[in-house]
């Protein structure tokens, strides 16, 4: 199993991201695809998951309105949209594969920073 995460960076409040996470060596269309973000000091927070069929469910009340989740299972590959950035979105941003009965698998993260 491999992830390959792109699109982080360092942006100014207001600004924009797309992340994505390239997965392989798994059935990636049998998968719940999610966003995590982690801040220094913080727990791990979901972001947002999307069903297998493309279904979207933001999870953070923070960030609804402003980030967009996306799959294409042609490209094994699920997007975060980030628009109208805050500094408070500054984290490690993790894509994690779910089975739904058990079997996990997480990227390696990309850092987001958001700062003038």
């Amino acid at each position: 199993v491999q992830f390959v995460e792109s699109g982080g960076g360092l942006v100014q409040p207001g600004g924009s991201l797309r992340l994505s996470c390239a997965a392989s060596g798994f059935t990636f269309s049998g998968y719940i695809m999610r966003w995590y973000r982690q801040a220094p000091g913080k727990e791990r927070e979901l972001v947002a998951s999307i069903t297998r069929g493309g279904a979207a469910i933001n999870s953070l009340d923070s960030v609804k309105g402003r980030f967009t989740i996306s799959r294409d299972n042609a490209k094994n590959t699920v997007y975060l949209q980030m628009d109208s950035l805050k500094p408070e979105d500054t984290a490690m941003y993790y894509c994690n594969a779910d089975s739904g009965w058990g079997q996990a698998y997480w990227g390696q993260g990309t850092q987001v920073t958001v700062s003038s």
